[in-house]
């Protein structure tokens, strides 16, 4: 196998780096850095639920997800240009909004809702992964917000998650995948946990070999070691936003 790209080990993040409050206007924001992985993440209130959860004294919490034209060298076409979402970018925001969710406590946020948008400036592997540990990092911002402001009583999280990519590259598991190695890759996986080690979802695939329950295993230890290290990363940039 070449070298990594930062010349890193095998069990080894790209560089990580989580920016608070970067979108002035948004209740809650970050810009997140994984490599060359850049994604705007935005958390904004809105003191209404859907229609479905109207009178019921419960909030929500949903996400949005795009790429930028540019975000992979050879322009992309807005959704927009064809008057819908793309298949790719449905499937990840709602993986996005199902594992922010899985953290939220809906009665104690009231009947409101908060939209999570995801935006990809720069595009070089862990897209996903990279919108769900900076969108949440977007969502506790909002909800610190909502409580300096009295609009909440309590915190209605219970919990952070966070994601990351691991794989089996030339017979060997590897964590945080860049595109060159995801693109290449025999087996491929999206892991989602809290900080406290559950696993909220796991999407493994194997490209040509079938994934071994040995391997798995070890994709999953990889796993919670990176998602460890980004917590302690939203962690940093939620006290300092």
């Amino acid at each position: 196998m070449s070298e990594r790209s930062y010349g890193r080990d095998a069990d080894a993040l790209r560089p990580v780096s989580i920016e608070p409050g970067f979108v002035r206007t948004a209740t809650g924001s970050a810009l997140i850095s994984i490599g060359e992985t850049r994604v705007i993440c935005t958390a904004s209130v809105q003191e209404s639920v859907p229609r479905w959860l109207a009178g019921k004294g419960r909030g929500w919490v949903t996400a949005e997800y795009a790429m930028l034209p540019a975000s992979t060298g050879e322009r992309k076409p807005r959704d927009i240009a064809s008057g819908r979402a793309d298949g790719r970018s449905v499937e990840i925001q709602r993986l996005i909004g199902r594992s922010l969710r899985g953290v939220v406590d809906f009665a104690a946020l009231g009947e409101r809702t908060i939209y999570v948008d995801c935006d990809v400036l720069q595009a070089d592997g862990g897209t996903r992964c990279a919108s769900i540990t900076g969108g949440m990092v977007a969502l506790e911002l909002a909800v610190l917000a909502l409580l300096r402001e009295g609009k909440i009583a309590s915190s209605p999280l219970n919990g952070s998650v966070a994601a990351i990519s691991a794989g089996v590259l030339d017979g060997q598991p590897l964590l945080d995948l860049d595109y060159a190695e995801d693109s290449r890759a025999e087996v491929d996986a999206n892991v989602v946990m809290t900080g406290d080690g559950g696993l909220v979802e796991v999407q493994a695939t194997a490209e040509r070999t079938p994934l071994s329950r040995a391997h798995l295993d070890r994709l999953l230890a990889l796993a919670e070691t990176g998602v460890a290290s980004l917590r302690a990363a939203q962690s940093a940039a939620v006290q300092a936003g």
